[in-house]
């Protein structure tokens, strides 16, 4: 017998042959890894690219050139199913932003998920103390901005319907990375509400605070000492007025709204004497008259008296309102409507916002004593003509729309809001959810921070397992039973074919 054919030599041939293809394996395994980190390929093939962001926000985020760094308060283990929920959708979303700009040097996104109660001091240190928040943040531009949970869906009937949460983000990193804030002004010198002031029934600066916290510049302007609009102003808001503004005021009012497509938002309370706007309001179809609401019934009325408004014609302003079902709660309220004798004019687009129930209707002598009652030919009732239908308006928005000639898109133009009520913005009152969220989207709508770039919202699938007692019977049969006793016959056969 030959030296190899011995069982010494077999058996280091065979010692070679396993080490061979050890060495093999590692190889190969070191091969997929080297291709995997410096080729990588990625296909999403889920139904609706939940995986992939769309090629526009991925051409915005090439272009980027300021970091942003994401703090997300949301927890996985909320005992609330719909925070849960959302924490999921938004983590593999922002997934997708830091794999995306990984490779860009300048415009990297950083992701952080934060407990505020157990990391106290990171949370200080970032000025962050609420849960449930998702917050943005550019040290370069020393700002941030919040997105509300409200805005990453699409809401019917109170079950969500949509997921646009690339459409929140895109447009909140495009904000956040430019290195402008958008400026409010709140109009002073005709005894408005001061957003510097902390009364309760008066002031403003829960208001004010609630802005700075979205990434907004506040300051407050006089009309009449000025004697022009600022040039940096991207909103004007004028908090219930008690005197009467100059001519020349309202002038410059005008022009700012028309010649430079400005921002204005109005808050009108009843009882306060004439605004001096009326041409304005005129200018924009708007009727905003010193009447005061009434209504009878006790769905519209709260225990304290105050007005509770639950009709929301649609309007990006109210969908937040539409959607979950939250009424507005207000004070004394003045009508503010449509022009019914408003000229036609195709580039102006007047809509009713918030509106009474079809059995409101506006008192004109309400100064005097006694329950108020409705008086045919001299108080004032919702108009069949005018939607919504037989009801009176509260909220209203008009917006001006060029058409671009020859082009399929319109010019921008001004945009005007006018809130038959201001108390609904004082520090009493701003903390109930829906008349923080009418002002907030108010705002927003007004500066274009609603617009939509050009990213389709995702479903949200649902899928439902449903079992009757009996299948549910059989499942679990199946699973206790089944499944042990086919490994077991199995275990039968090979041993009763090895045996034979």
């Amino acid at each position: 017998m030959s030296r190899l054919e011995s069982f010494r030599a077999a058996r280091w041939i065979r010692t070679f042959n396993l080490l061979l293809q050890g060495l093999l394996f590692l190889t190969l395994c070191g091969g997929l890894n080297y291709l995997a980190l410096h080729f990588t390929w990625r296909y999403d093939l889920t139904a609706h690219r939940r995986h992939s962001l769309s090629p526009e926000t991925q051409a915005y985020l090439e272009n980027l050139r300021q970091p942003v760094h994401i703090v997300v308060t949301l927890s996985a283990d909320s005992e609330n199913e719909e925070l849960a929920q959302a924490y999921r959708d938004v983590r593999g979303l922002l997934r997708e932003y830091v794999y995306a700009t990984e490779n860009n040097p300048v415009g990297r996104i950083t992701v952080d998920y934060l407990d505020i109660y157990q990391h106290r001091r990171e949370a200080e240190r970032l000025k962050i103390d609420r849960p449930n928040t998702i917050i943005l943040l550019s040290d370069q531009n020393a700002k941030q901005r919040v997105i509300d949970l409200d805005s990453l869906y699409v809401v019917e009937n109170r079950e969500k319907k949509a997921f646009r949460g690339e459409q929140a983000f895109t447009s909140a990193i495009l904000e956040i990375a430019s290195p402008k804030k958008k400026k409010i002004y709140f109009l002073t010198g005709h005894g408005e509400m001061d957003p510097n002031a902390v009364d309760g029934l008066y002031g403003l600066s829960a208001f004010k605070d609630e802005l700075m916290l979205r990434n907004f510049t506040v300051d407050v302007v006089d009309l009449a000492q000025k004697r022009q609009v600022p040039d940096d102003a991207d909103l004007l808001v004028a908090a219930s007025p008690r005197n009467k503004y100059w001519p020349f005021e309202e002038e410059m009012l005008r022009q700012y709204l028309a010649t430079r497509a400005g921002r204005l938002i109005l808050l009108l309370s009843p009882g306060g004497g004439p605004h001096g706007l009326d041409r304005l309001l005129d200018d924009w179809g708007i009727l905003s008259d010193d009447v005061v609401v009434c209504d009878n019934t006790r769905e519209s009325v709260t225990e304290t008296g105050d007005l509770r408004i639950t009709e929301f014609p649609p309007h990006p302003i109210n969908q937040s309102l539409r959607a979950y079902g939250i009424p507005l709660t207000l004070g004394y309220t003045r009508v503010a409507r449509p022009d019914p004798g408003r000229t036609l004019d195709p580039g102006l687009d007047v809509q009713v916002i918030a509106a009474t129930a079809a059995t409101a209707w506006g008192e004109r002598d309400y100064r005097q004593q006694g329950v108020p009652r409705f008086d045919a030919g001299v108080d004032l009732k919702g108009l069949p003509e005018i939607d919504p239908k037989d009801r009176l308006g509260v909220i209203v928005a008009s917006e001006r729309k060029t058409p671009a000639e020859g082009l399929p898109f319109s010019v921008r133009g001004g945009r005007l809001v006018v809130f038959g009520n201001a108390d609904l913005a004082s520090n009493n009152r701003i903390t109930n959810p829906g008349n923080q969220n009418i002002l907030l989207n108010a705002v927003n709508w007004t500066v274009d921070r609603d617009t939509q770039l050009a990213i389709p919202p995702r479903p949200i699938d649902r899928f439902q397992l449903v079992l009757s007692q009996q299948q549910l019977a059989r499942l679990r049969y199946s699973l206790l039973l089944g499944v042990p006793g086919a490994i077991a016959l199995l275990g039968l056969l090979v041993y009763w074919t090895r045996r034979s």
